[in-house]
């Protein structure tokens, strides 16, 4: 059975649950992020509420999923697909390039932005995770259980094209002997094989499955587990998202809160998850009548969205949702694209984006290292903040009224930010929200 809150610190929380953690049913589960967005002075989209349906009693409660087709953004003006449409109309002119880094830190560790700084380049291998997989743990990056790829897509770096994404270990299963760091950097590491191959995946979740599929093939990964988010993003401006569990990303534009994934959990504080559960644990849960947590690639949630030059686009892992609401990221992005000159103010066309963004996207200081490390930064000193609370202390006052939880929550952090440029500019990109 899942263990109740304590009211110490230290044993206040039950651990994210392993594969074969035995449940019984809560209260009616739903995500467990913040609904809160940004202040009234940003534009921001409206939550949907969570479905409900009735648990089984001696199964694990479930999330219903959410339609996995969502409606396709253009960017070209004045044309929107719904979800009944698998080849989105394009701009034929335009070509967008993607400026990336991440950001990490295990959450036993003091931040730093110089050290724990990750920045991609399509054009020198040196700078990303390896192609052979699997790299030795003495070369993995200082993110703890959290994992994170980012990788050309296809063999040619002139594409343009790039895959990510980030994986977030369940730490449950450290009560078995496991530890969940394995999962999680083997499965990036071979997602970020396959996705710069001769044949790379077609979609989020292809990715996604393959990864799974390579690490459940690994004879060294006895068990283990971790949720997953994947993105592909293309050269005509279309991202994929396919997302597993409590990790997520949001997308931003000209100061407003453009689009964001919602986690999918069994129950609070139980994500969906990709496990590798031996077949004697799987022997020892059935003859004690339980059921153990064994999400697949197809369980993702995919949506669909249409990019635009000065975009941001977040990834990360659950250490930056429990500590940092929608609102907070939004202002210290909205912060440094106002600081490097990107996004600006200009009276009654609203926020309106620099054509050209090359100068703060290239050398050593880059636009998107900075956001990187900014967000991670805070979101770190939100975590160990014992009187700011923050989204996940706000859930286990829902759930758990009668238990005490002040602050954040201490945990991983692990941050993939994107920045969005259309190749000459974009005449349109001016116009108001």
């Amino acid at each position: 059975m899942v263990a109740t809150i304590s009211a110490t610190r230290a044993l206040r929380l039950p651990y994210r649950s392993a594969s074969l953690r035995l449940l019984t049913p809560p209260t009616t589960p739903s995500p467990y992020r913040s609904s809160l967005r940004a202040a009234s002075t940003f534009t921001t989209r409206k939550q949907k509420p969570p479905s409900k349906q009735p648990n089984t009693p001696g199964q694990p409660p479930t999330t219903p999923m959410k339609p996995t087709n969502a409606l396709l953004f253009s960017t070209c003006p004045a044309t929107m697909l719904g979800p009944s449409s698998s080849s989105p109309q394009q701009c034929p002119s335009t070509k967008y390039h993607y400026h990336l880094a991440a950001s990490y830190i295990a959450k036993s560790r003091p931040f730093d932005p110089q050290t724990h700084l990750f920045q991609f380049n399509p054009y020198n291998r040196l700078s990303q995770p390896p192609k052979s997989p699997k790299r030795p743990k003495s070369s993995r990056p200082e993110s703890g259980q959290d994992a994170f790829f980012i990788s050309q897509l296809g063999a040619s770096p002139s594409s343009g094209e790039v895959a990510l994404g980030v994986a977030d270990g369940v730490g449950g299963w450290m009560d078995s002997g496991v530890d969940p760091a394995d999962f999680s950097h083997a499965f990036c590491d071979y997602m970020a094989a396959n996705a710069s191959s001769s044949d790379p995946p077609s979609t989020a979740r292809e990715l996604m499955q393959r990864g799974y599929e390579a690490v459940c093939h690994d004879e060294s990964i006895k068990a283990g587990g971790s949720t997953a988010i994947v993105g592909l993003l293309s050269s005509n401006g279309k991202m994929e998202v396919a997302n597993l569990g409590d990790s997520g990303f949001i997308l931003l534009r000209r100061g407003g809160v453009h689009a964001s994934s919602e986690p999918q959990t069994h129950a609070f504080n139980t994500p969906y998850q990709l496990s590798v559960v031996p077949p004697s644990m799987l022997l020892r849960a059935a003859a004690f009548g339980g059921a153990q947590l064994m999400d697949q690639p197809r369980d993702a949630e995919v949506t669909r969205h249409g990019l635009r030059h000065g975009d941001v686009v977040v990834f990360a892992s659950d250490g930056l949702w429990d500590n940092l609401f929608e609102g907070d990221i939004l202002r210290i992005v909205s912060s440094v694209m106002r600081e490097r000159g990107v996004w600006r103010v200009n009276g009654e066309r609203g926020c309106v984006v620099e054509e050209d963004i090359k100068s703060v996207t290239e050398g050593k200081t880059t636009l998107q290292g900075r956001l990187a490390t900014e967000i991670v930064r805070q979101a770190k000193i939100a975590s160990v903040d014992p009187k700011l609370d923050g989204p996940f202390a706000k859930e286990v006052k829902k759930y758990y009224p009668h238990e005490v939880w002040r602050g954040g929550k201490e945990d991983d952090i692990c941050v993939v930010v994107v920045v969005v440029e259309e190749e000459g500019g974009a005449g349109s990109v001016k116009a108001k929200l």
